[in-house]
């Protein structure tokens, strides 16, 4: 079944992008990673431009991380109260990086930044959660205890002032830090039209020092703010959101969280996060071919019939 999307100007298989929201709704219940930074390269994949990947993508991360932070929520897994400070910060991080996307918009750059962009951030984050995780697994096989982390914020988090109380995260700390945080993410929403779970998630473990039960749905929770108000910007400044493409996945997404919230409760840890790391390493290194391989027509003219 197709459909032709408006502001992409393309037609796509309706059944093809519910099932891609699907599989993204399903990663982002079960990690907490909003799922945007799997649903970007797949549009652009499938042939959607880069600049609507981005923008849509973000609408569409919004519905199905709502359907996540619920799940969460009801099993008293959110802290709100931290999920409000990031959202601060990610609304700030929002309205930046709105800016830079219509500044590189404007030099026709937008496109091979949010490739290169992708590519950076994936394969690093990628290959450090690789590496941690088989790490984990070895040490599992060979009988040793896993070698415990102490929780506890980074020291640089420690020497900002104005400290509070995040009781469901269990720890004291300055807003600062999460509000920089977040309005980090913020940024990057923008830009690569993600949720930003995928550095959110390993800065509220290890910057932050937040307790683990409550880091996946504080992260959900910050993302349907930050993800709803980067949709906004980009319907209104750059207007490339497709409406159509965004509801074609929020259809499959918010499905998907469901059975991904389930699923986390039920596999091991340590295989989910080894399977997670495989897929960002995975989606960086076909980013980084489609930016270098050398396509077999360097050249495409268009001619209008008059």
């Amino acid at each position: 079944m197709d459909l032709y999307l408006p502001i992409a100007e393309m037609s796509v298989n309706a059944l093809v992008i519910i099932g891609l929201g699907g599989l993204v709704g399903f990663l982002s219940g079960m990690f907490g990673v909003g799922g945007g930074f799997l649903t970007t390269p797949l549009l652009i994949f499938y042939g959607i431009p880069p600049a609507i990947a981005v923008a849509s993508s973000a609408t569409q991360v919004t519905g199905s991380s709502v359907s996540g932070a619920i799940s969460y929520y009801r099993r008293g897994q959110v802290d709100v109260r931290m999920g409000l400070v990031l959202a601060a910060g990610g609304f700030i991080g929002s309205v930046i990086g709105s800016f830079i996307f219509r500044w590189l918009k404007s030099l026709g750059q937008v496109d091979i930044t949010i490739g290169i962009v992708y590519v950076v951030f994936l394969g690093t984050v990628g290959g450090l959660m690789l590496k941690e995780s088989i790490g984990t697994l070895l040490r599992q096989r060979a009988g040793q205890a896993p070698s415990g982390r102490t929780r506890r914020h980074h020291p640089l988090v420690a020497a900002l002032p104005m400290r509070m109380r995040f009781p469901s995260s269990g720890i004291y700390i300055s807003p600062l830090a999460p509000l920089l945080v977040g309005a980090f993410v913020g940024i990057l929403t923008v830009i690569m039209g993600v949720g930003g779970g995928f550095i959110m998630v390993p800065a509220m473990l290890y910057i932050l020092g937040m307790a683990a039960g409550s880091v996946v749905g504080t992260s959900l929770f910050q993302i349907v703010f930050v993800t709803a108000v980067a949709t906004m910007l980009h319907a209104s400044q750059s207007q490339t959101v497709d409406i159509l493409l965004a509801a074609l996945l929020l259809v499959g997404g918010v499905v998907g969280a469901q059975f991904g919230t389930r699923a986390a409760q039920k596999l091991p840890p340590e295989r989910l996060r080894l399977f997670l790391a495989l897929l960002v390493v995975a989606v960086a290194i076909r980013l980084a071919i489609g930016l270098t391989w050398t396509p077999a027509e360097l050249f495409s003219i268009q001619t209008a019939l008059s």
